[in-house]
């Protein structure tokens, strides 16, 4: 990778993402957005001032989709790849199910940043997904966010209730709470948020409590003009039209002729997914309730890719079987075309032209479009168009005059300017000439990209070279990199608990906090305590203990980076497996003899307890929860202390967990410990130190593998072992 210049990474998370033959309308989750981060990822890699574009999306491993998707690395172009992160198993899960395992995604692209030669500067999420993933990825890499909407929540849910689901619905369907309180921190967090239209600004993010006054950017997408080229072109450049074109005007030729009675008739057009929001069936009522408009035209509607319907998620289902019911309902056989697949990028194009060269018109028949990348597509071949007069259609017709908006909920409305295209040839030359002209004018992925990177200069305070300020050393009590670029950037790992090892020589804690400070570009270090954040807090403030660069708290069920104390919420959804807190209480409730610890003692993920053991009581303790089929972790220490934890969590867990995420080797990261409350991590994979003021229990170990005894005590003895391990050099 190039050192100077931008490294921008791009999120869609969901999955069906590739460079070559992208199989738009699929699903609901097909649509437009995978052109635009595709055509974005490839026109910013392009630009002079752009290193490296990686367009990050979910790995799919399935025989039900094409084995492109379970490749890790695609490249597209020398400097733009489509990088597959695998989480949430190995099948295709549409995007409101993603929600639970967008944690993993985050985890898992961490380690892939990890093993690239620089960090990114960038972080832009499309869609709240991917917008949650960018968010969380720029908080750890104190980098820019920046968010792409495409369509949101508040917007979504205002239409769906309208069209009659109820709020249960949408919630269970949708899972659009947790969408819509993504989206206002998203909203709140992003530096800077790109909109296709100034309409997205007002009616959608403007129904946002973190909506007003943020740093908003209108900036079209575009097109490739390239392929999208005027219809008569073909006409005047017979070398357009190669044998692939000629083969693939035949093949739609012919499907649509198996549909139509008088193929010789112009046709409307429309092109959209199955998703009821398209309003598809309001278009077929408005041609079916016309017979003066069937007499004129053949409608042609490319509702997606299906082979059977009967397997297909719920709404597409709805609504494809409402398209046939209505093609019966209105006797539309022999003038209504209902092709079962298309291919983006062959086919569409010259679906276009055909169109167009028949003297047709393409509909979007959507009740709300927050852009219309098809409007432009109909446009640039010189299509008149016929859409909503809400959402991004109302720009690109300011922009292009290039056709006509209506109420497209009133069915006489569209069949009315629908049918004034067809019988107005000089309206027709009009619009036709000016969509092709104001397109070129308009929107290009080229010009895109230059008022894209322009913001993104504004973000950055330097240029991108002098960023490399961040691998000057700084003392441990300014500034540092964020946690995110520290922990991808240093190779080694150190983990000590406070009581009796870090702290208990001050002379010697002095010593190894220089020593950290000054081998901080390769060694990171952290604590490791029983206590909850507040409690950890209160005793490094006692003891004048700088803030690590990790803090594993309560007993390893909670990890905090940095100076802000940032929670690891992957490690907290790892660990919620199978975990009952209630179920818990209420099965040890009858046991008189343990005492409910205070509550700074507890948190979400441990229960504590005071209890003196004898007469068996543990024993009674753990057949209990046995009994109740309660999997946890039980935890007995000092002699007085009871802590129920989930079963994946201890501290010995949480630094594994840390090792995978961050990519340390165990060999080097090394725990120091002075007590069997230490036993579960020290005895990992990791290098184990143990002080020479151990407890008698810790004798045990000794001949162990990996574990070392030192003849120091304290944090003298922390200092002896990072030399020993040769974390250090003498």
């Amino acid at each position: 990778m190039e050192p100077n210049g931008l490294y921008i990474l791009l999120f869609s998370i969901h999955g069906l993402i590739r460079s070559e033959s992208p199989e738009l309308g699929v699903d609901a989750d097909t649509g437009g957005q995978v052109k635009y981060v595709l055509e974005l990822a490839k026109t910013l890699g392009e630009q002079k001032e752009v290193a490296r574009v990686d367009l990050f999306t979910r790995l799919i491993e399935s025989k039900s989709v094409a084995p492109d998707y379970s490749n890790v690395i695609e490249e597209i172009s020398e400097k733009v790849r489509i990088v597959r992160i695998r989480c949430g198993g190995r099948k295709y899960i549409r995007k409101e199910l993603l929600w639970p395992h967008l944690e993993e995604f985050i985890d898992n692209t961490i380690r892939y940043i990890k093993s690239q030669d620089r960090s990114p500067d960038v972080f832009h999420g499309h869609y709240t997904d991917a917008g949650y993933v960018a968010m969380e990825l720029a908080a750890a890499f104190d980098t820019p966010l920046v968010f792409t909407g495409h369509s949101m929540g508040r917007n979504k849910k205002t239409k769906l209730l309208a069209d009659g689901l109820s709020e249960k619905r949408i919630n269970s369907h949708y899972k659009m709470s947790t969408r819509i309180g993504r989206e206002e921190k998203i909203i709140r967090k992003a530096d800077l948020i790109v909109t296709s239209t100034q309409q997205e600004i007002d009616k959608q993010y403007g129904l946002y409590t973190n909506g007003k006054h943020r740093n908003f950017a209108v900036i079209p997408p575009g097109i490739d003009l390239e392929v999208f080229y005027p219809y008569y072109d073909l006409q005047i450049d017979s070398e357009l039209l190669s044998d692939e074109v000629k083969q693939t005007r035949v093949t739609l030729l012919n499907e649509l002729n198996r549909f139509w009675a008088k193929p010789e008739k112009p046709f409307i057009l429309a092109l959209c997914r199955p998703d009821h929001r398209k309003n598809i069936t309001g278009l077929i009522k408005a041609y079916g309730s016309d017979k003066s408009l069937q007499a004129i035209a053949n409608l042609a509607i490319f509702a997606g890719i299906r082979n059977d319907i009967s397997k297909m998620e719920e709404n597409e289902k709805d609504v494809l079987t409402n398209m046939l019911l209505q093609m019966d309902t209105y006797d539309l056989y022999g003038k209504l075309a209902i092709p079962k697949k298309h291919d983006f990028a062959t086919e569409v194009p010259e679906l276009y032209r055909l169109c167009a060269e028949t003297r047709g018109v393409f509909v979007n028949p959507a009740l709300i479009e927050p852009f219309g990348i098809t409007l432009i597509e109909a446009s640039a071949v010189g299509l008149p168009i016929v859409a909503t007069q809400e959402g991004g259609p109302r720009d690109i017709v300011e922009n292009c005059d290039n056709g006509i908006l209506v109420d497209v909920g009133d069915s006489e409305k569209v069949a009315l300017a629908i049918h004034s295209l067809l019988v107005d040839q000089e309206a027709w030359n009009m619009y036709s000439n000016n969509g092709i002209n104001g397109v070129r004018r308009h929107y290009s992925w080229n010009a895109h990209c230059k008022k894209y990177l322009a913001q993104l200069r504004q973000l950055f305070p330097d240029t991108v070279e002098e960023q490399e300020k961040e691998k000057i050393v700084v003392p441990y009590g300014s500034e540092r990199p964020s946690f995110g670029k520290r922990l991808t950037n240093v190779n080694r790992l150190m983990i000590t608990t406070i009581d009796n090892t870090l702290v208990g020589n001050d002379a010697h804690m002095r010593e190894l906090f220089q020593l950290l400070e000054s081998h901080q570009e390769e060694l990171a270090w952290g604590i490791a305590t029983g206590r909850s954040l507040e409690l950890a807090l209160e005793a490094m403030t006692e003891y004048d203990i700088p803030i690590p660069d990790i803090l594993l708290c309560s007993v390893g069920t909670e990890i905090y980076y940095g100076p802000d104390f940032r929670m690891d919420k992957g490690w907290q959804n790892q660990i919620s497996y199978q975990w009952k807190p209630e179920a818990i209480k209420d099965a040890l409730d009858s046991f008189d003899f343990l005492v409910f610890q205070e509550a700074e003692g507890q948190s979400n993920y441990k229960i504590s307890y005071y209890l003196e053991e004898k007469d068996g009581r543990l024993d009674q303790i753990r057949q209990k929860l046995a009994e109740y089929r309660l999997r946890c972790n039980v935890i007995y220490t000092h002699g007085q202390f009871l802590d129920i934890l989930p079963l994946r969590a201890s501290k010995g867990r949480a630094i594994d967990y840390i090792s995978y995420k961050y990519e340390f080797s165990p060999r080097y990261i090394m725990v120091a410990g002075d007590s069997s409350d230490d036993e579960d991590m020290i005895t990992g994979k990791t290098r184990g130190l143990i002080v020479a003021n151990q407890s008698e229990k810790m004798n045990k170990l000794k001949g162990k593998t990996n574990i070392y005894f030192s003849s120091e005590q304290y944090a003298a003895g922390i200092i002896d072992g990072l030399y020993q391990y040769g974390f250090l050099q003498k």
